[in-house]
């Protein structure tokens, strides 16, 4: 039988109660102790059986929470200012995320690890990992929509996420071997590519 969609409220929903754990998380480890799991439900207001819903132990909430503190906010990225061409704004975020992983490839890879581990989320399960590109993609896009006609942006910025993130650091190095500087070259000419099409409506 065919499954029955998640309305985007409901997966939006999901996303907010998932980030609301991380960032419970992270503030508590900034104390400099290891918290609890009951901690950390309660300092994000949910229950323990709603995080061990999000979450199959407190390790892998931990791991995802350090490099959640890791990762800039959008608005870090683009202080208010001149707006850019949406080319040089998308290589900004490039370069966060690159720092991101460079910094944090260890206790990434973990993350991708467990996350594997767990296999694809259904309809009614918690989504297995947080999406932080994406807000990041849209910021960058943001002075730029009127480039562009609506369906093709949005085809643009769900491209993009291919491009940038952990799933290209692990073609790069484990499958292509390639050298950080050649990878980021060629990411920079595939996300000017991805543009241009997108201005043509292609």
């Amino acid at each position: 039988m065919p499954q029955t969609p998640v309305k985007p409220g409901r997966s939006n929903q999901r996303q907010r109660t998932r980030k609301d754990l991380l960032e419970a998380a992270g503030r508590l480890m900034r104390s400099g102790e290891k918290p609890s799991l009951e901690a950390i439900a309660e300092a994000a207001l949910v229950s323990r059986a709603t995080a061990y819903r999000y979450f199959a132990n407190l390790d892998d909430l931990l791991v995802e929470a350090a490099l959640h503190m890791s990762t800039p906010e959008a608005a870090e990225l683009f202080p208010e200012g001149p707006p850019e061409d949406a080319v040089t704004r998308l290589g900004r975020v490039d370069d966060a995320l690159d720092a991101m992983m460079a910094a944090n490839e260890g206790t990434l890879r973990l993350m991708l690890s467990s996350a594997v581990q767990r296999g694809r989320a259904g309809p009614d399960d918690p989504p297995r990992r947080q999406n932080r590109r994406s807000p990041m993609i849209e910021a960058a896009l943001a002075p730029c929509c009127s480039q562009f006609e609506p369906a093709a942006l949005e085809r643009l910025a769900k491209a993009l996420a291919l491009v940038v993130g952990s799933e290209s650091m692990i073609v790069f190095k484990d499958v292509l071997g390639l050298e950080d500087a050649e990878a980021k070259t060629i990411k920079a000419w595939v996300m000017a590519a991805l543009v241009e099409a997108a201005k043509k409506g292609l």
